[in-house]
């Protein structure tokens, strides 16, 4: 297992520098002049000039890119052209919110969508695999936004039983902050568990047909153990691909529905940012979700090595 690990970490590096390059080169392209934006209003000759010989604008491109990765590998992002914060501080503040908002989704999606799915395709054909199938085709078909304001409407507005929006931190208030963050994981979980759902069945339907379920249950092997035994943790590999990259898109930032919900996430982070053309918290937030994708997927292939026994060979 550790040789495998090694070996897909290795693999994982040119893929880091790749990414890397870049989102330093994505910033590049962005319109608009960062010396001009630092000097403010005044636009003194002389402070564009410090500022460019400070930030080492007048360098070529990839001498540039040299300073800023040295920065990045000791942790230095840069500082907030906005508020004049670290970047680095200022992803630490986000992070956890957007993360708790991940993991609880993923939740969502993972208690519904996965039971939905085996029910399914055990029921194939039936009225119970119809309206399964009809439920998930709604989660992927209604947008999160209008689901998030249809909610906020009847759940907020007419019932009274949740807060419309706002955040409130877990250590602060943990009953506020699952009350302000259970609608927003809700909305986005459903379109992944829609998703599930779907994988899930796909998977299981084929898994139900391979040689080994028919002779579990040629040998007697009670229905209940052939399913979830045999079937079941063969059908979760490719739901394990799903999770992870629906995950990792949780982590780069559920803009739209953190912006419906004013949740101060990575979502919201960015989009003010692109707005006040604060460079250096998009490269931060752009990097931070591409290094969430990478380790994620280097998850994936371990849960692969654990759940499919070829692998190992």
């Amino acid at each position: 297992m550790l040789a495998y690990f090694l070996r897909r970490l290795v693999g994982v590096v040119p893929t880091v520098v790749l990414v890397s390059m870049f989102v330093f080169a994505l910033q590049q392209m962005l319109p608009g002049d960062p010396a001009l934006a630092l000097a403010g209003e005044e636009r003194d000759p002389e402070s564009i000039a410090y500022i460019r010989e400070k930030y080492h604008l007048n360098e070529p491109i990839w001498i540039q890119y040299g300073y800023w990765i040295g920065g990045v590998l000791q942790g230095d992002l840069g500082i907030s052209l906005r508020t004049n914060i670290p970047v680095t501080e200022l992803l630490l503040q986000k992070l956890p919110v957007t993360a708790q908002l991940a993991v609880m989704a993923i939740a969502f999606a993972l208690l519904i969508g996965i039971p939905m799915g085996v029910v399914s395709a055990l029921k194939r054909g039936t009225p119970v695999d119809w309206l399964a199938n009809v439920v998930a085709l709604s989660g992927l078909s209604i947008p999160n936004f209008w689901l998030g304001v249809l909610l906020i409407l009847l759940v907020s507005v007419k019932l009274g039983w949740l807060p419309a929006s706002g955040y409130e931190s877990p250590f602060d208030d943990p009953v506020q902050n699952l009350k302000t963050m259970i609608m927003p994981a809700f909305v986005l979980g459903s379109a992944i568990a829609a998703t599930m759902m779907r994988h899930t069945r796909s998977a299981m339907l084929e898994v139900l047909k391979s040689d080994y379920v028919r002779t579990a249950r040629a040998k007697g092997v009670r229905e209940r153990l052939v399913v979830m035994r045999h079937a079941f943790r063969n059908a979760l590999i490719p739901v394990v691909t799903i999770g992870t990259l629906q995950l990792g898109e949780l982590l780069a930032g559920a803009v739209l529905t953190e912006q419906v919900f004013t949740i101060p996430g990575f979502g919201k982070q960015i989009v003010d940012a692109v707005f006040n053309r604060d460079y250096a918290v998009v490269q931060g937030v752009v990097l931070c979700s591409s290094l969430a994708f990478i380790v994620l997927n280097l998850i994936a292939d371990m849960a692969y090595f654990i759940l499919n026994p070829r692998i190992r060979v």
